[in-house]
């Protein structure tokens, strides 16, 4: 064996044999990712107990470590994932991608725990926790590529949550807001047919709730005019909105809106004359007299006393001789 070759050996005995330390090695854990971690800084946090390996992630967390209690609560649910304490360590995630701004994961995590542990004690408070998260996007912030880059708001995505969060405690304390709210994200979104559907399902479900069910009525009347105010005013939605709103007066008189519905009505029952008088007045520039009269008396039937039913009146007397002289004889 010459020099070199015997080197060599020497050189692959040290490193097999001698123990190897790194101050602060690459580490990673499935279900954990990956992390710094000194050499012995797994004996700070790691336990042998379920139990323990839990407070640990607690008291992390009330420290504000929250790289320690990710760890620590992952390995809950990887070592004892059936355990009475995996849904706690799973809410403790949650809270930590929370605070990291990862809200869409937070939100999934929070939904694993009422899928996976529909028998925990924080049932409600995670619906709670899911609500607020559904409110952030509601209120305009953006959804994230892999959790990180904000790429657009979406108010259809916003009301999906909703929707989840509805699903998931249809008779929780929590569910009557969030139906309200998958109205608001409709709306929002400028649809606002769902928004009206999402709105009546609020009123009529939650009708023993007279605060719920009175804002539900009175959305869906703001939501159906908002339809009627659209680019080409909508006949049939402002009759819609004039339903609604009435309705939500006769159930609710003493309701605080009810002023604010009344103007909203002699606004739309307007609006609905003179969307009715310049449809006469095309028929009746076309010669189509038939058609011009059967308008003018829907202003009329709409609004017998407004400024422009004396100008229907008038109208309809000018053109009923014109359309007796075209009827076809006998």
């Amino acid at each position: 064996m010459n020099r070199r070759s015997a080197f060599w050996i020497l050189i692959f005995a040290s490193v097999v044999l001698l123990p190897l330390r790194s101050p602060a090695p690459l580490m990673y854990v499935p279900g954990e990712g990956w992390y710094y971690e000194p050499y012995g800084e797994s004996a700070k946090w790691q336990r042998t107990r379920a139990k323990d390996q839990l407070q640990v992630a607690d008291e992390a967390f009330a420290a504000k470590d929250y790289s320690t209690t990710r760890r620590a609560a992952r390995r809950v649910l990887r070592v004892w994932p059936f355990s009475d304490y995996a849904p706690r360590a799973e809410y403790l995630i949650g809270r930590c991608l929370e605070v990291d701004g990862k809200d869409e994961a937070a939100f999934n995590a929070y939904q694993h725990i009422i899928e996976k542990y529909p028998k925990s004690s924080q049932y409600n408070e995670v619906l709670w926790r899911q609500f607020a998260i559904a409110g952030r996007f509601l209120n305009g912030e953006w959804f994230r590529l892999w959790n990180l880059i904000p790429l657009y708001s979406s108010m259809d995505e916003t009301a999906k949550l909703y929707d989840k969060i509805v699903a998931n405690g249809p008779y929780s304390e929590v569910a009557p807001h969030a139906q309200l709210n998958i109205g608001a994200a409709r709306e929002k979104g400028k649809n606002y047919a769902d928004a009206v559907k999402a709105y009546d399902t609020a009123a009529d479900r939650y009708n023993g709730q007279p605060l719920i069910a009175a804002d539900a009525m009175y959305r869906a009347g703001v939501a159906w005019e908002k339809q009627a105010d659209t680019a080409e005013y909508d006949q049939s939605a402002a009759a819609q909105a004039i339903g609604a709103y009435t309705d939500f007066m006769v159930v609710y008189p003493d309701d605080r809106r009810v002023p604010a519905a009344q103007d909203a009505v002699t606004r739309l029952k307007a609006e609905q004359v003179r969307g009715s008088f310049q449809i006469a007045q095309f028929y009746e520039s076309n010669h189509k007299w038939a058609g011009a009269i059967i308008y003018y008396n829907d202003v009329l039937q709409l609004d017998a006393n407004s400024p422009l039913a004396a100008q229907a009146r008038q109208r309809i007397e000018i053109l009923k001789p014109r359309l007796q002289s075209t009827a076809p004889e006998k």
